[in-house]
């Protein structure tokens, strides 16, 4: 596939996969958004191979190994075209920007804690998962914003926003998270809160979930706050995108906390025009 064709494509993933990454995608500039679509159809792919989904929801096809991915990884990270769409998305971007490959093999490593049925004892386990798989993707997109890589207080920081994010996401995804046998909330926590370890849900235990969600929400917030500072440092357009994901991202977080126990009856979703609204006050922001 041509570059054209590559970007094209990751497009259409983009926009099927994640609607809100896609709308405050719109923000970047040409070239910019194009790079952070390739990135995004790689970090997709994987996560869809490796959880048996397609495009982020549940789907009827089994888990394909994460040797396999991380097979083809490296061989995109050895400077091979692979002829697949994600993976040449990703050797295009890497060609084109100076991401460090640690990053990438970083992001994977998520991914084999997910097959290996893992689950964080503790909040330093949380946020080393976390890094994993959203942290590294956001040190990623910094290098692809111009961020260099040499630069790794703002890696840092952007680091802390992709955990923020992976946070919030975990906070609403309680529900489908066990559903697929799965369960992100610190053992140590839910000792604390008088959560139930086989069944979080439980109705009668709910308020206790309550708390320990609101407590991820916190966390999630303080990250975001220490990632705020280095978001002054990107370029305008840049800035405002960040801006507007990183309030949206937000919004979610937000809303599962007000919820309470009725935050998992319903998939928590940032309307449409609300993330307009939001891309318009980022504007003032980012300025």
């Amino acid at each position: 596939m041509t570059r054209n064709e590559l970007v094209a494509a990751a497009g259409e993933t983009i926009g099927e996969g994640s609607k809100s990454f896609h709308m405050a995608s719109r923000l970047f500039d040409r070239q910019t958004r194009e790079r952070a679509w390739l990135l995004y159809c790689w970090c997709r792919h994987c996560d869809d191979q490796c959880d048996g989904q397609f495009l982020g929801h549940r789907a009827e096809t089994e888990c394909r190994s994460v040797e396999e991915v991380e097979s083809l990884t490296q061989r995109v990270l050895a400077g091979e075209a692979v002829g697949q769409l994600p993976f040449d998305a990703l050797g295009q971007v890497l060609a084109e920007c100076a991401i460090p490959h640690s990053f990438v093999t970083d992001h994977l490593r998520g991914f084999a804690l997910d097959a290996e049925g893992w689950r964080p004892q503790d909040e330093e386990d949380l946020i080393r998962y976390c890094y994993y798989v959203a942290g590294a993707v956001g040190c990623m997109m910094a290098i692809v914003m111009g961020v260099p890589p040499q630069d790794e207080e703002t890696l840092l920081r952007a680091s802390d926003l992709g955990i923020a994010f992976q946070l919030s996401n975990i906070a609403r995804d309680v529900r489908d998270d066990q559903e697929a046998g799965r369960c992100y909330l610190p053992k140590e926590w839910m000792h604390s809160h008088g959560v139930d370890f086989s069944n979080p849900l439980r109705p009668d235990r709910r308020d206790a979930l309550v708390a320990l969600v609101e407590r991820i929400c916190h966390l999630a917030e303080k990250y975001e706050a220490s990632a705020r500072p280095a978001i002054a440092r990107l370029p305008f357009r840049s800035r405002w995108a960040i801006e507007a994901a990183a309030a949206i991202y937000g919004r979610i977080g937000r809303s599962v906390a007000d919820r309470g126990s009725t935050a998992w009856d319903e998939r928590v979703v940032v309307p449409r025009r609300v993330k307009a609204e939001i891309m318009l006050k980022s504007l003032a922001s980012a300025i």
